[in-house]
């Protein structure tokens, strides 16, 4: 049995005051409820990556960084390392997210990059994987999907696929109010898994495929039902403590 996992991705959110709220009352509900059965952790803005340390340690709350660089040092400005993120005891980092690959015009072959430099560094990469609406509806889901795990399986070894993290996230169901329905990303996830298969069949029976399409309170049980599911990458509801308690509930 894969353990569910459940990651909030604060993008671009979030003070110290309005943090410092937010993660106290998810550890609190999380002490409250007893020993949950899923995983939990947050993915913050670098800056409160010192303030999550500070307040998460010890609870059952991990944290990790929502980029990292390929590069372990050097005249890279703005970039963060892998040995910065280790300095504040990140145990996650998101890699390739959608909004990264967009506006940032991240490549395949960069993602991959990335991925290689969390695994050297015992950080573990969740490698998000996605579709825009106009491939889905182009019949490309599949084909698109392939090649951006492919890069990444391509570039590590048969023994790192069971240190790997994924997060499929359909770009088109992204904060537009649209959500695939379970069937939909549970099709989705079992090809990644079959290709994960195809690499390390036993690791892959172990990876964790979290779907990041707008997962809700109201949603996130169904969700989580299909056998490929392992969790979520939640965005604005991990914003609310009750939403995301809720979430990491639905996984029990």
């Amino acid at each position: 049995m894969r353990r569910k996992l459940v990651v909030g991705n604060w993008k671009m959110n979030g003070s110290r005051t309005s943090n410092a709220v937010l993660l106290s009352e998810i550890v609190a509900g999380l002490a409250a409820s007893g020993a949950a059965s899923a995983a939990s952790a947050v993915c913050v803005p670098a800056p409160y990556l010192a303030q999550c340390q500070a307040q998460l340690a010890g609870t059952a709350l991990g944290w990790g960084a929502q980029d990292v660089s390929a590069h372990a040092s050097g005249a890279y400005t703005g970039e963060i390392s892998t040995a910065m993120l280790q300095d504040f005891g990140c145990g996650y980092v998101v890699i390739g997210h959608s909004e990264r690959r967009a506006y940032h015009g991240e490549s395949d072959a960069q993602v991959a990059a990335k991925t290689v430099a969390a695994l050297a560094a015992g950080i573990t990469p969740i490698v998000c994987i996605g579709e825009t609406l106009a491939q889905r509806e182009a019949g490309q889901t599949d084909t698109v999907v392939a090649q951006q795990l492919g890069a990444v399986l391509a570039a590590i070894s048969a023994d790192d696929v069971a240190k790997l993290v994924l997060a499929y996230e359909p770009v088109w169901a992204i904060g537009t109010g649209k959500t695939a329905t379970p069937q939909m990303a549970q099709d989705v996830h079992q090809v990644l898994r079959g290709q994960l298969a195809a690499k390390n069949a036993v690791a892959a029976t172990g990876v964790q495929i979290l779907y990041g399409g707008s997962m809700k309170p109201e949603n996130a049980k169904e969700l989580m039902a299909m056998p490929d599911i392992d969790g979520g990458l939640i965005g604005g509801a991990a914003l609310k403590a009750a939403d995301f308690l809720a979430i990491i509930h639905a996984a029990d």
